[in-house]
């Protein structure tokens, strides 16, 4: 098998490629790190120094790709199935990787701010960070609430990576700030992602591990 994902299952920047992959139907193989394991993180850190999940690796090309948004660029280029993830027009494609990272960095990296910082050992929490983290969020919601008017998908009529990074970016960001009656295009959005078979498996597939994030953060 040509295609080996290096991931987590817990990972919300694992979930994206996921999606992607299931998507299409495209085989690969997952090899899930154990990076608390000393050897299986030296090996993992010999194989890519910076250490981050996810990473693919193209045996018939011998290429490794990091980041979630190229690994999905390189599969549509690469390996691409019957769904296109970034559409061939150039102005749907820009919308699509605006949305892309809007999710990664306005909604996913701003709701592991929150999360993260109940891991910290006592005495060692940012509060004024979380705080300006939640604001934050509280305002990609409202900006992406009034965006989802008449919508299905988040750009036009079609599931895309935009869609694939607003799965995990949402699912997690409803266990910090729920989007309940406050944004109710969001939430049905939300829900069409969790019902879409390929985010469905990649949620059944993390369910083992679900115990490990730190759900309390939602009560900060």
């Amino acid at each position: 098998m040509s295609l080996t994902l290096y991931m987590h299952p817990l990972a919300s920047f694992c979930h994206k490629p996921l999606i992607a992959l299931y998507e299409n139907g495209t085989p690969f193989r997952a090899h899930q790190v154990d990076l608390g394991n000393a050897q299986e993180r030296a090996a993992f850190y010999k194989l890519w120094p910076i250490g981050r999940f996810p990473l693919l690796h193209d045996a018939t090309r011998d290429c490794l790709v990091p980041e979630s948004s190229i690994i999905i660029e390189y599969l549509d280029q690469r390996y691409r199935g019957p769904v296109t993830l970034i559409p061939d027009d150039p102005d749907l494609a820009r919308e699509v990787r605006l949305r892309d990272r809007f999710f990664d960095i306005y909604v996913n990296e701003t709701m592991q701010k929150v999360v993260t910082d109940r891991l910290r050992p006592s005495g060692q929490h940012d509060h004024y960070g979380v705080a300006e983290a939640r604001d934050r969020l509280r305002v990609a919601y409202d900006v992406l609430e009034r965006d989802m008017e008449g919508r299905t998908w988040m750009v036009g009529d079609a599931f895309s990576m935009a869609d694939c990074a607003a799965s995990p970016a949402l699912f997690y960001a409803n266990l910090v700030i729920p989007l309940e009656d406050a944004h109710p295009r969001l939430a049905a959005y939300l829900l069409r992602l969790m019902q879409r078979p390929a985010f469905s498996r990649v949620l059944a597939e993390a369910q083992p591990y679900m115990h490990l994030v730190p759900r309390e953060a939602a009560h900060a």
